[in-house]
């Protein structure tokens, strides 16, 4: 069964669906001691009703971090990932973000497709000092050796004579 033969829907999870981010996240081999998503905003992809990725977003100043994309190795290359990620970019613009990062070492491929271009982790740091994912890689010592990367967006355009609705 392909992807296009399952029922696929993005939910914003809520503070219940901690234990499901933590599964997943565990599940593709990624780090979770500092997922809070108290300080963000997550989302997960239910298949048929059963959760098969999910990607968070924290938040600074005009500016927000993703972290903990993960999607099931049997959900992989069916557009999922692209999906969360499309998800977390909108959130990101509606907000008025100007840029959103993100630390990747495997992945770089993967994310210079939707534009993020690297940059270093001092940038992250000083633009997202409070995300509890800079905060963890700073107290651990881990972020110096960490690829950044930095996608600058252009937020929501109002158009003339448009309130902005928010």
């Amino acid at each position: 069964m392909t992807l296009s033969d399952m029922h696929v829907k993005l939910r914003q999870a809520a503070p219940a669906d901690l234990p499901v981010i933590l599964d997943l996240l565990t599940r593709c081999g990624l780090h979770t001691t500092s997922v809070t998503p108290q300080a963000g905003t997550y989302w997960i992809a239910d298949l048929d009703g059963v959760p098969g990725g999910c990607i968070g977003l924290e938040h600074g100043e005009g500016v927000s971090l993703i972290r903990s994309t993960a999607v099931l190795p049997e959900a992989r290359a069916q557009g999922l990932g692209r999906a969360l990620v499309r998800s977390a970019l909108t959130h990101a613009t509606l907000r008025g973000d100007r840029s959103v990062y993100l630390f990747s070492e495997e992945a770089g491929d993967y994310w210079r497709r939707f534009g993020f271009v690297p940059v270093t982790a001092d940038e992250i740091s000083a633009a997202l000092p409070d995300a509890p994912q800079v905060v963890s890689g700073l107290c651990n010592g881990w972020i110096g050796g960490e690829q950044a990367w930095r996608l600058d967006v252009q937020p929501l355009d109002v158009q003339p004579g448009e309130a902005a609705r928010g």
